[in-house]
């Protein structure tokens, strides 16, 4: 399985980071040996001195397809899920000053924490999911779907022109406002709503 991750899909976001909005979806990918194991610590890595925690909404594709029209796009998944997008911050900085890919500041080992998934059928409306993250007990990112610049329909038509999504797949959907740096011992977890989805130590 493949991790698709879209980029400035939150006007709040890019103005903190005080990047450029973009006038289509930005892409770049996770291996599967981003994925942090169950259960398992994050572990800060020793490249980095600014690690940031990005919460997302996450989409599980449960077909395979190549060019989804979006009116279609609903029949592709079944599952929405919360997760971590952790960025070395400091290293995708050098990265993008010299115009240099990310992947070695969103790649890497344990980057991609991927929590419980619920049915998509549970929601009244896809387009008004509320989800948050907490860092030891405090709230430090809030976000809700209906502010995403693209929606979850017009991700996949746009992905799928690019990328054949396969069974498995899993699309992180971009990150609201407060991003921050995570500390060891710090406790993250992950709520929809008001439902817990993940919860992981910072070592």
């Amino acid at each position: 399985m493949k991790i698709i991750c879209i980029g400035r899909n939150y006007a709040d976001h890019i103005k903190e980071l005080d990047n450029a909005k973009p006038t289509e979806p930005i892409i770049f990918l996770k291996p599967d040996t981003a994925i942090l194991l169950k259960k398992q610590p994050f572990f800060i890595p020793d490249f980095s001195d600014n690690v940031q925690h990005e919460v997302e909404l996450l989409v599980r594709i449960n077909k395979i397809g190549k060019h989804i029209d979006k009116k279609f796009a609903h029949k592709y998944y079944d599952e929405i899920g919360l997760g971590i997008d952790f960025t070395a911050r400091d290293l995708q900085l050098q990265l993008k000053e010299k115009g240099l890919p990310w992947e070695k500041a969103k790649a890497f080992d344990g980057a991609a924490v991927i929590g419980n998934f619920i049915k998509k059928e549970k929601f009244n409306d896809l387009n008004n999911i509320d989800f948050s993250l907490e860092r030891n007990g405090i709230t430090v990112q809030k976000g809700n779907s209906m502010l995403m610049m693209w929606k979850i329909d017009a991700l996949i038509e746009y992905i799928s022109k690019y990328f054949t999504l396969k069974i498995g797949d899993v699309i992180f959907t971009g990150t609201p406002a407060g991003v921050g740096k995570v500390e060891a011992n710090d406790v993250l977890t992950g709520y929809i709503s008001e439902t817990e989805m993940f919860s992981i130590k910072v070592k």
